[in-house]
């Protein structure tokens, strides 16, 4: 039976600079919002969209994420027809090859998408957090009769150079592609975000693939070709929370906005529109008698003695008494001995902070990689990118 659309989500990356944050993790595996990890937020969006096909296109440390995917039950993925698929580069016929770029991902799972004959193919970003009706955006593509859409959103003049932009006519038919431009036409910033109908998807897939010299770059050699070739494609703005989460400053922004949901944007307690995840079976958070926590989110498992303010913890944190946790992220299964104070940073999955332990300031933020340990007594200067373990008393700049 024909999918009217088939959604293929981008994990394949290295997430380079997130640092030791996926030393060990896919960048999608990555911890968000204390109950969530990033691919969430796509698969989320999906079933909320009634999309019920979803293929994972993944390269770069997998393991963790495929175990995370599984059958797909925690979002309603679990179909004998259709459903979520992680699709790693395989071997075929005539050699295997990893995934050279983001439309030779797609390229390479070409089999995977004609299985379900869709007419319509959404991609999406697996490292962003975003909150989006596809099924508004696929209106949007059908009502224009186009052949390529993108999501887009305005950005402010002065930042518009760091994107790529979209100079759309007031139509919104996309008359040019800049990537990234010193003298920006337009602020209408691609999300990553692109419908296409199947059938050109293709034939410019099996282009570029023919092409020794391409990138097989959706922004750098299929877009450019649609153009080229006058193709109808057209921009939809977007005006809800969207951020690309691949930098350390941002995934702690970020998460600190979910602390803010009156103000930021992103709201994690919409029953409107829900974010489905994968949860531990742990028991509930434990508040110690002396404990003071606020403005917080707190998540199942974790057992308070000390101070946590404005702070994200996720399952199964510890933070002993006379600890301090302010302005902080600590994924899964953090402990914070007794006394130490961590502050403005990132702690990945299991990491443990010894007692009197110092992490972070007031400034740049820092971050400790997966199963770390930092000493008792050590110190982690603010902005620190911490890849081994610390000694004891050791001090780490």
């Amino acid at each position: 039976m024909a999918k009217e659309i088939v959604a293929m989500i981008l994990a394949g990356g290295r997430g380079s600079r997130l640092y030791a944050l996926t030393q060990k993790t896919a960048k999608p595996a990555v911890g968000f919002g204390g109950k969530y990890r990033i691919v969430d937020f796509p698969l989320s969006n999906c079933v909320n969209s009634n999309i019920d096909t979803v293929g994972i296109a993944t390269q770069y440390q997998p393991q963790k994420l495929n175990e995370y995917i599984g059958n797909g039950q925690p979002w309603d993925l679990d179909r004998l027809h259709g459903g979520v698929h992680t699709l790693p580069p395989y071997e075929q016929a005539k050699g295997t090859d990893w995934y050279k770029g983001t439309a030779n991902a797609i390229y390479q799972n070409i089999s995977f998408i004609d299985n379900y004959d869709p007419e319509y193919v959404i991609i999406l970003s697996g490292d962003q957090i975003c909150k989006q009706d596809y099924a508004d955006f696929l209106r949007f593509h059908k009502e224009k009769g186009a052949e390529f859409s993108v999501a887009v959103m305005e950005v402010d003049w002065k930042e518009a150079s760091r994107f790529g932009l979209m100079v759309a006519d007031e139509n919104d038919k996309i008359t040019e592609f800049q990537e990234k431009p010193p003298v920006p036409k337009s602020n209408l910033a691609s999300m990553g975000i692109y419908i296409f109908n199947w059938d050109v998807l293709k034939k410019y897939l099996e282009e570029d693939e023919a092409d020794p010299n391409s990138k097989n770059d959706f922004g750098m050699n299929i877009i450019p070709a649609l153009l080229r070739d006058g193709r109808r494609m057209y921009a939809y703005r977007f005006a809800g929370y969207w951020r690309d989460v691949g930098t350390i400053d941002s995934l702690w922004e970020a998460n600190m906005e979910v602390l803010d949901p009156e103000n930021s944007g992103i709201d994690i307690f919409d029953k409107t529109w829900k974010i489905y995840s994968r949860n531990p079976v742990l028991p509930a958070q434990k508040i110690g008698p002396r404990a003071v926590v606020q403005d917080s989110l707190v998540t199942e498992g974790c057992k308070i003695y000390g101070n946590v303010r404005h702070s994200v913890l996720s399952a199964g944190v510890v933070v002993e008494e006379g600890a301090t946790v302010e302005d902080a992220v600590l994924m899964d299964g953090v402990v914070v001995k007794a006394g130490a104070v961590v502050k403005r940073c990132i702690l990945a999955e299991d990491v443990v902070v010894g007692a009197g332990a110092k992490i972070g300031g007031d400034g740049a933020i820092a971050h400790v990689g997966t199963g770390l340990t930092v000493g008792a007594g050590a110190t982690v200067k603010e902005g620190a990118k911490v890849f081994d373990s610390v000694k004891e008393g050791e001090e780490v700049c």
